[in-house]
């Protein structure tokens, strides 16, 4: 069955008390005290796991969590097909998809690893296999896997089905199991596009003065 997109203008900034872990606790808790710490660790962590198991997440969470404090942060992903220079305001490094990453961008990614390592500075990277099983230049890969690595794990349904519960009761808002069916069956998935779905029909609901129904999900569809 085909899974509908959200519209972009729902998404949000994550953040990391907005991550359920789950399975993925030791993740976040590792994250939130590195984020939080005044003398943050300079020895990199690298996060695997398969889509949907919450690593772009982190790592945006974690952007946004040091652009709070003020901290400037670079990020590299696949689609920048020229990266910039390392930049020595950058008060931690992330890296993301490293597995999709062409030549150029492996040579700065490794340039910005050795320059973060020799001021110091955090490197967060995410990929979706291990450090060994990465398709990447040797003198990077080897470097993504001798500090912190976690693996990474999607949550299970009947996970995604008690976020959901837990955040809908949050609201004040009843979702039937005909509704988180259908939500689970025609939408993404991941549980940040779900938790931005349940935001959305909550909006709409009070907006248009009904219960949270398919036939409300639908109107909402074509409305957009």
């Amino acid at each position: 069955m085909k899974q509908l997109p959200l519209p972009i203008a729902l998404a949000r900034a994550p953040t990391l008390a907005g991550f359920s872990a789950g399975p993925n606790e030791a993740a976040l808790a590792h994250l939130k005290l590195w984020v939080g710490s005044p003398t943050r660790s300079p020895v990199p962590t690298y996060l695997w796991g398969p889509p949907a198991s919450g690593k772009t997440h982190l790592l945006k969470a974690v952007q946004e969590a040091l652009r709070e404090q003020g901290a400037a942060v670079g990020w590299l992903d696949a689609s920048m097909l020229e990266p910039p220079a390392f930049d020595e305001r950058w008060a931690v490094v992330l890296m993301d998809d490293v597995h999709l990453y062409t030549a150029v961008q492996q040579h700065a990614a490794f340039a910005w690893f050795v320059s973060a390592q020799a001021l110091q500075r955090g490197v967060l990277a995410a990929g979706p296999l291990a450090p060994a099983g990465l398709r990447l230049r040797e003198d990077l890969r080897t470097r993504l896997g001798w500090g912190h690595v976690f693996q990474l794990q999607v949550l299970s349904e009947p996970e995604r089905r008690a976020v959901l519960r837990r955040a809908a009761d949050a609201r004040g808002v009843f979702l039937s199991d005909e509704v988180m069916d259908f939500m689970l069956t025609r939408f993404a998935r991941d549980l940040g596009s779900l938790m931005q779905l349940l935001e959305q029909l909550d909006a709409y609901a009070l907006q248009t003065q009904r219960a949270i129904t398919i036939p409300l999900i639908k109107s909402m569809l074509e409305n957009e």
